[in-house]
């Protein structure tokens, strides 16, 4: 895929947001140059959460990238970062808001040398405001913008088992956000500073409850929350689960005459001990079958059923396995699992090179930016590399 081809891209980020975000775009063709420090690199590579053997979250966010060192906190290494600044297209970073102007490779100081340059900055709350400074992760981001507020029963809020704010409050955000800045630079010639907040991307899962903030609204109430039974989740004779989600009256009839139920038809929104009464009508009947047998049952009825892939179960779903969302990184096929390309599917049988070593393209990068060999031995006696 060569949509961004002949896009250069210096990658600063680590753990999950930048990385898959920068995958994407060399996906599409860009040249990105993933670019570690000299001391402990991305985390993703020693922390026990990536994985461990080959099958790595590193490898799979990592993968098709070059891999450089390169120390920040030497006059030298800034200098050379503002060097290979010169010829790129796009900066991504992840520290906290400052850090990379403390640095003196920030926004104003690369634009001075590249006034072309789509600087994309990804941070919890964003440049400014009175929790710019403030550490976190994506349960404080979801917290914040409300999402946790609204996830699960009227008990305690449930925490998700997905990073939504890393992924779409991050990464989708702010690869969004960059194809618009390249877009601009290709119209205008100009480069753009873009400060993503993932809290204020993830404001906008909010908006279907714009019509009921300060209401008094409380978690468990909110009708796509699991307080309605035709919007719901369902244990199966084998303890497996199905979601059924037949908001529309076509569908809901549809189903209810499928299990002989049309005795519930006015019953779709019940709500309170309503809800909780039909809830259990319909527990008692899907507890006759398996998920299996469900899906068969169901199988070309428009009543909006399908499946809760449990980890082990995504692999084998027929509809995923056609897609081909997943594939391996590596010469052999065998490396790590990694996930492809949902923005443009064409080439998606390509070959994947697997993720970089620490530093393993710095010489090449190096070379490629005019650096002489002795000036690049120079910079490793010097601990800059």
């Amino acid at each position: 895929m060569d949509l961004l081809k002949n896009i250069k891209v210096l990658d600063l980020t680590r753990l999950l947001p930048g990385p898959l975000l920068t995958l994407f775009l060399a996906d599409l063709g860009a040249e990105v140059i993933k670019i570690e420090d000299t001391e402990q690199g991305d985390y993703l590579r020693w922390m026990s959460l990536s994985g461990s053997g080959q099958n790595t979250l590193f490898g799979a966010l990592n993968r098709d990238k070059k891999g450089m060192r390169l120390n920040l906190k030497l006059p030298e290494g800034i200098e050379v970062f503002r060097e290979l600044s010169r010829h790129a297209d796009v900066i991504v970073e992840g520290f906290r808001p400052g850090v990379m102007d403390r640095l003196g490779v920030g926004y104003p100081a690369i634009s001075a040398v590249n006034p072309a340059i789509v600087y994309c900055s990804i941070s919890g709350y964003g440049r400014d405001g009175p929790y710019s400074a403030c550490a976190g992760h994506d349960l404080n981001y979801i917290g914040v913008a409300g999402a946790l507020g609204v996830t699960g029963g009227s008990g305690r809020p449930v925490i998700p088992g997905v990073q939504i704010g890393d992924i779409a409050g991050g990464s989708l955000t702010s690869f969004g956000a960059i194809m618009l800045g390249l877009y601009n630079k290709e119209k205008t010639g100009r480069g753009i500073y873009l400060d993503i907040s993932m809290t204020d991307s993830l404001l906008s899962f909010m908006t279907p409850y714009l019509p009921y903030l300060k209401t008094g609204l409380k978690r468990g109430e909110m009708e796509l929350t699991g307080s309605i039974p035709c919007y719901n989740v369902y244990r199966t004779k084998d303890d497996r689960f199905v979601t059924l989600a037949a908001l529309e009256p076509k569908f809901w009839s549809r189903f209810l005459t499928m299990i002989d139920r049309t005795d519930l038809m006015e019953e779709q929104l019940a709500k309170g001990r309503d809800s909780e009464r039909v809830y259990n009508e319909l527990q008692r009947v899907f507890r006759s079958k398996t998920r299996a047998e469900w899906l068969e049952f169901f199988r070309n009825e428009d009543v909006c059923l399908a499946p809760v892939n449990e980890i082990d179960d995504v692999l084998d779903d027929p509809h995923i396995e056609y897609r081909g969302m997943f594939g391996h990184a590596g010469t052999c096929g065998d490396g790590p699992l990694t996930i492809m390309n949902p923005f443009y599917r064409d080439r998606q049988d390509r070959s994947l090179a697997r993720a970089p070593e620490a530093g393993e393209h710095t010489v090449e990068v190096l070379r490629q930016a005019g650096y002489s060999e002795q000036r690049i031995e120079q910079l490793k006696k010097n601990g800059v590399i």
